[in-house]
């Protein structure tokens, strides 16, 4: 049985969306004359714009074909559009109310309306479909974000550890084989010394990947001490058991609430996700994980989501990964997840302990990226 916050949760957003969606077609009837075959195409339109993306979820449960596929990415790309179709008429709406009160727009506006609103109308499409396409286009080109770090700890006879992370792939219909094989080449590029993964690895249903056979391009990644990873909430949300096979029978070791020594140097710990805690099962504390590991070698942790980070400074972490936030991955979503996490993107210090949170290198939902390239993290550890 569902749980019931999740059902209100998924109410209210259903809700919301739905009405977003009727806005829009609202004000686009607006800007055509009653009786305009037009209307009722453009109704059509949206609507099947709309349930897209909803349909097409439901449909990959049942059937991969190239039908179910297309859905999805219908459905994708109009939340992008309809993101970016919404501001822009909030903000002609409150432009107008404003010269409402004030008339301080320029008399030829107020001359035809009729002419001001179409143009008005093109102009919101057309930059809306320059920013998506842009955005798109963002998400095949990821960055190399590279960071030297120095821990103050003896690694055994190490004194220097080439890490390449990232998070957040989500892959699926959305994010395929061809995809994930440009990461991985770059990935392979780095030469790592060790692969951290922290979390969302798999989008939500696993079917897609799995009929894709995308696990053969993840087996590619190399490197001198193997490929970890972590769940994130999307594995949890898609069906965690059936994620960990497929990511275990691809190459990818997890750490499941566990840490394990790597060349008797140091350690690499990994947390299962928060939405564990939602599963009937909770996950382990950070200290029950390390408080038997010794504390004077290096120790990395990744946990996905980046709550609660001076837990990490209490259990003598020294490199905390996290992502999951994608740093809104849309404008102006950034502001919100600026609000919510300490850090929604990039490096912080606190204490002796180093935190990188990812914007991630995939994404969920629109395949695009409007407030930040995808990342491929090239950590450079130094030790004493």
């Amino acid at each position: 049985m569902r749980n019931p916050k999740f059902l209100i949760f998924f109410s209210i957003i259903l809700i919301l969306y739905a009405s977003i969606n009727y806005y829009i077609l609202h004000r686009g009837l607006s800007l055509l004359e009653k009786g305009n075959p037009w209307r009722t195409f453009l109704t059509i339109c949206i609507v099947i714009f709309a349930v897209s993306f909803i349909a097409g979820r439901f449909l990959e449960r049942r059937m991969i074909n190239p039908f179910s596929a297309t859905v999805v990415w219908v459905g994708a790309f109009w939340l992008a559009f309809m993101v970016y179709i919404l501001l822009q008429l909030i903000l002609i709406d409150f432009v107008g109310l404003l010269d409402h009160w004030f008339r301080f727009l320029p008399s030829f506006v107020h001359a035809n309306p009729a002419t001001t609103r179409k143009i008005l109308g093109i102009a919101v499409v057309a930059i809306s479909s320059v920013v998506v396409i842009a955005g798109h286009l963002n998400t095949w080109f990821p960055k190399i974000k590279n960071l030297d770090i120095a821990i103050h700890k003896r690694a055994g006879n190490l004194k220097r550890l080439n890490i390449v992370a990232f998070s957040d792939v989500h892959l699926g219909t959305l994010i395929e084989k061809r995809h994930l094989a440009g990461i991985v080449k770059k990935v392979n590029e780095l030469k790592p010394d060790i692969i951290l993964i922290a979390g969302d690895i798999i989008d939500e249903d696993i079917n897609p990947v799995i009929h894709s056979n995308v696990g053969e391009t993840l087996k590619q990644l190399q490197a001198k001490y193997g490929v970890y990873a972590v769940t994130g909430n999307h594995e949890y949300i898609g069906g965690a058991a059936k994620a960990k096979q497929y990511l275990t029978n691809h190459g990818i070791q997890l750490l499941n609430d566990t840490a394990v020594l790597i060349d008797h140097s140091f350690y690499v710990a990994g947390r299962e996700d928060l939405m564990k805690n939602q599963s009937g099962h909770k996950r382990k504390l950070l200290v029950e994980i390390t408080e038997n590991l010794q504390k004077e070698l290096p120790l990395i942790l990744m946990d996905h989501q980046p709550f609660r980070l001076e837990q990490a400074a209490e259990n003598g972490v020294d490199l905390q990964l996290s992502g999951h936030t994608h740093h809104g991955q849309l404008w102006p979503f950034n502001y919100i997840t600026n609000l919510v996490y300490e850090k929604s993107w990039g490096y912080l210090e606190k204490g002796n302990t180093h935190y990188y949170v990812s914007c991630g290198v995939g994404g969920w939902g629109p395949p695009i990226r409007t407030v930040s390239r995808p990342e491929i993290l090239n950590i450079n550890l130094h030790f004493d």
